[in-house]
């Protein structure tokens, strides 16, 4: 006679995280009052380490150029402030207590006038900014402060789908909160087309107010810092999003050297490879990262790359495609030499390249385009060191314009609209005065190629 055994789901639960808990030794696997499973005492030592951040900014119709004219405030007989400062709230995590380093999202302080950190004991700190790198959206900030508690970092690399994570921070500003869930997805990207890119994606509940927050795996170890969600709604649906704590990493280091990110190049354009493409080339798959273009006299030529080399890894690291492959060379300082992994011709090669800095594009006269306010174009120069390039240099965009806010960067080429190629000013504004309702615009920034659809 069969017996049959039933288990609930909260039952099934517990023996899971049980397993899961038993192969990280250093949590302890129950709690000591009735014997179930826990993870209090991890997140004891984990939480002081999570911070509020209090941000004020200007309200909005501070931004309006018009309420920054003294005639037009005197006209209207406006008051000195147009508006009261607005307070948003956010997390962050402190991961040097000596230094008094705390890391959140770039978002979270964008345009602050003040910001104040509050530690999980309630002492409170003003916050002064170290660095900032919106491609990552990642600033760090330092606080004046003693006996502070830091999270250590994790190996993001590591992590594999259906590892159990847990997010801590400050959703709705209600104060500090903890959520669990496992990791759903990793290598997500295309939630910021002008960003650097390789998302955690998790169902930890992460809602507004949980970013900068700490994403962390049952170690205790930071793994991610929480940055976005999908929200149709405004609320968690059970996608967020959690910047890797590889890249965070990489991002501090320069943030405390430099104060910024000094992204450098290869000289080389890559494309994602096809079915069809991988199986021309007699690859096994598609992953990697197909060389279109090699400038002459770049990094790349010097250490002997050639168009259509497939890269398969960055210094040992495999590549996924071509965003993944920004994304490294993104992070890598100038003057660093890297390994690149390549197949030519079907056989396997390394390349050494030294990362060099940005090239200086020299263009003629700027002028202003009326579809993309707040950017100016200009032709590029003829012998400029972009070779055989043809395009339109975007010179300058006002920050937080309708251009900025598109993802239109100084420094980009544009080489095609709305699926013509544009080599001069003159036939941009040609093809944009035929635009209705959308433009597609295909850029060069460094060596990447981006398509933008601005409505």
């Amino acid at each position: 006679m069969r017996k049959s055994f039933r288990f609930s789901l909260p039952t099934l639960f517990v023996g899971l995280l049980a397993v899961a808990l038993s192969a990280h030794s250093a949590v302890p696997l129950v709690n000591g009052k009735n014997g179930m499973p826990t993870l209090a005492p991890m997140l004891k030592d984990v939480t002081p380490a999570v911070v509020n951040i209090s941000v004020l900014t200007r309200a909005a119709i501070e931004e309006n150029p018009l309420f920054r004219d003294p005639f037009f405030r005197h006209f209207f007989n406006l008051p000195e402030q147009a508006a009261r400062p607005e307070r948003s709230v956010g997390s962050g995590v402190i991961l040097d207590a000596a230094n008094g380093y705390v890391v959140t999202n770039y978002h979270v302080i964008k345009d602050a006038q003040q910001v104040v950190v509050t530690l999980k004991d309630r002492r409170q700190f003003q916050a002064t900014l170290v660095g900032t790198d919106p491609g990552t959206d990642i600033a760090l900030l330092k606080i004046d402060a003693k006996n502070l508690q830091a999270l250590h970092f994790g190996d993001s690399d590591l992590l594999n789908v259906g590892d159990f994570v847990v997010a801590i921070g400050n959703p709705f500003g209600l104060g500090q909160t903890v959520t669990s869930g496992i990791v759903s997805a990793l290598g997500r990207s295309g939630i910021d087309i002008e960003g650097y890119e390789d998302f955690i994606q998790t169902d930890a509940s992460i809602n507004p107010g949980n970013s900068g927050g700490a994403l962390v795996n049952l170690k205790g170890e930071l793994v991610g810092i929480n940055s976005a969600i999908v929200a149709p709604t405004g609320a968690n649906v059970g996608i967020g999003f959690a910047v890797p704590s590889v890249m965070v990493k990489a991002v501090l280091d320069q943030l405390v050297r430099f104060g910024e990110v000094r992204r450098g190049r290869l000289g080389a354009t890559s494309e994602d490879i096809t079915h069809d493409l991988a199986a021309s080339l007699g690859l096994p798959s598609t992953e990697g990262a197909i060389i279109s273009t090699v400038e002459p006299g770049s990094p790349a030529e010097k250490a002997g790359m050639k168009s259509r080399d497939v890269v398969m890894a960055v210094n040992g690291k495999s590549i996924r495609d071509s965003m993944d492959l920004r994304n490294k060379i993104g992070l890598m300082p100038i003057g660093e030499t890297i390994n690149l992994g390549l197949i030519r011709d079907g056989k396997p090669v390394t390349a050494r390249v030294t990362i060099a800095t940005p090239l200086d594009v020299p263009g003629t006269e700027a002028e202003t385009v009326p579809q993309l306010a707040g950017a100016t174009v200009a032709n590029l120069k003829g012998g400029s060191s972009h070779g055989r390039i043809e395009g339109v240099l975007v010179t300058k965009v006002d920050a937080n314009s309708p251009a900025w806010r598109h993802g239109i960067r100084p420094g980009d080429i544009i080489i095609g609209a709305n699926r013509k190629k544009v080599r001069s000013v003159r036939e941009f504004l040609a093809v944009l005065r035929t635009s209705e309702d959308s433009i597609v615009l295909n850029l060069l920034r460094g060596d990447f190629r981006l398509t933008l659809i601005i409505r």
